[in-house]
């Protein structure tokens, strides 16, 4: 319980996450602190942060209770059946096209299994959440983790409507964007604006592009594209269907080369449950 606060740095979320009433939560820590001797955590009324002592505490507890879950986890090799809970971080394109085709087959083949699949934009630190892997594209892996690809290579699209190229022209160069209206992407983590990156023939650019829009969602990217309010760029099976129709048309394909497609990661140090191993070896990518 006290992990949970000190990691939510919140008393609502922690509840939520432990399925328990927040008074009850309260409590417990109340009573933990009465027991020690120490204020483990500090409360406001927007915030709860751990203390001095509550941060060496967090220092000891992460390790141990992750130690105690492997040990947990292996006791499922003694069952009949895999067994256990799944948890991952990942981006929403990744959990449609990769991991829920193999979640929906391995739930169904395996009723002990649960999996839950938490979608975020961000870079989540999967230790400090306690999520047993992450999903990533190989370009943004962490140093100190086992990585395995379970996807293909993938590209890059731009693309506009037929309506927008016909008035404002169709660019050769990346440069030429310079000159067209963009949309623009925002990262919901880091709040910076995606830069658009290309590569032909070993020469990588990197463009910074500018128009009326700026996005967080690639749905909407897509609807503002198809309504003639610019150039998109994206993953090039997001627009795959409105390119074959004619709806969206694809620019510059000649300066979007294939890069490194999702991998699965997790600690090096973490021992995979028998549970999380054939997840595992159902996602590898074997191409």
């Amino acid at each position: 319980m006290f992990l949970a606060v000190a990691e939510e740095r919140s008393f609502t979320r922690a509840a939520a996450r432990l399925g328990v009433s927040q008074s009850a939560l309260s409590h417990s820590m109340r009573r933990l602190e009465a027991k020690l001797g120490l204020r483990l955590l500090t409360r406001t009324t927007r915030s709860v942060s751990p203390t001095m002592a509550g941060e060496q505490l967090l220092e000891t507890l992460r390790p141990a209770l992750d130690d105690i879950d492997n040990k947990l986890s292996s006791l499922t090799e003694l069952r009949e059946r895999p067994a256990g809970t799944i948890r991952i971080t990942t981006s929403k394109h990744a959990a449609r096209t990769i991991l829920w085709p193999v979640v929906e087959r391995l739930t169904a083949e395996n009723p002990d299994i649960e999996v839950e699949l938490s979608v975020d934009g961000g870079l989540t630190d999967i230790v400090a959440e306690r999520f047993d892997a992450g999903v990533r594209l190989g370009e943004r892996l962490e140093k100190d983790m086992i990585a395995v690809r379970i996807g293909p290579k993938l590209r890059m699209a731009a693309v506009g409507s037929p309506a927008y190229f016909a008035e404002h022209g169709t660019p050769d160069m990346p440069g030429d964007l310079a000159h067209h209206r963009c949309i623009n992407l925002r990262f919901v983590s880091s709040g910076s604006l995606y830069v658009w990156e290309f590569e032909k023939d070993g020469r990588e650019l990197k463009v910074k592009v500018e128009g009326q829009l700026v996005l967080n969602d690639v749905d909407l990217a897509i609807d503002a594209a198809l309504a003639g309010r610019g150039v998109a760029f994206m993953i090039e099976d997001h627009v795959a269907r409105q390119v074959s129709e004619g709806t969206l048309v694809r620019v510059l394909e000649d300066w979007c080369e294939p890069f490194d497609g999702y991998y699965l990661y997790y600690p090096s140090r973490r021992q995979p449950s028998p549970a999380f191993s054939l997840l595992l070896e159902a996602l590898r990518y074997r191409g």
